[in-house]
């Protein structure tokens, strides 16, 4: 299972997360661009309908897949009083030829997008991954290289980390407590809960790029 929250923000004040994020984690980033496809099972294949999505990572030399199965959040009491959305997700790499079989399996591509931008993985509590991207969307079927901006102007943030069903508290409290330095720039919490744009952006923003983010916590 994994634990994620998002957020978005200004492309404007990305470079400034960006210092904030080398200083808090102390790791060069790796750049992103991820060619991702969702696929939808068909009715034939079972009573309850099927979504996986295909990654294909371009910036490797030669690009490679991996297969990614997202589950339902976690319900009761305890999974409302968290900030944290908790769910299973299963995913392993898989070979070029992955889309094709899928195909001749019956499910049907229901869309697919291009996220540009990169990535932090550190270890503080937990082994945290922190992707800041721009989702651009196909203008012609897997024409990469034409992909457009979905929201021009706006970049997703998304901290994540994995978990078991014996430590996933832990992880909670790990990925909840990083999320606390980065608020003066953006809020982060559970997908699909919209906050947009945090009002002191601009100042957080401005602060950092003068001192070069500061010193490592």
């Amino acid at each position: 299972m994994e634990c994620v929250v998002q957020g978005i923000i200004e492309t404007q004040h990305v470079e400034a997360l960006e210092i904030l994020l080398q200083g808090l984690c102390g790791v060069h980033k790796q750049s992103l661009r991820i060619h991702e496809l969702c696929l939808k099972s068909v009715p034939n294949l079972g009573l309850v309908a099927s979504e996986i999505r295909l990654l294909c990572d371009l910036e490797q030399p030669e690009p490679t897949w991996t297969v990614r199965h997202v589950g339902g959040p976690m319900r009761g009491t305890g999974a409302e009083q968290i900030s944290v959305l908790v769910r299973p997700m299963i995913e392993s790499k898989i070979s070029k030829n992955a889309l094709r079989m899928f195909y001749a399996l019956g499910y049907k591509l229901d869309h697919e997008q291009l996220r540009v931008g990169f990535a932090f993985h550190f270890q503080r509590g937990a082994q945290i991954t922190v992707t800041v991207s721009s989702i651009n969307k196909m203008l012609k079927l897997h024409a990469t290289d034409e992909a457009v901006p979905v929201t021009p102007g706006i970049q997703l943030v998304e901290v994540t980390a994995p978990a078991s069903s014996e430590n996933y508290t832990e992880v909670v409290a790990a990925v909840s407590s990083f999320c606390e330095y980065l608020a003066p720039l953006l809020h982060l919490s559970k997908p699909g809960v919209s906050t947009g744009v945090v009002p002191t952006a601009a100042a957080a923003a401005a602060s950092l790029m003068s001192d070069g983010g500061g010193t490592k916590m």
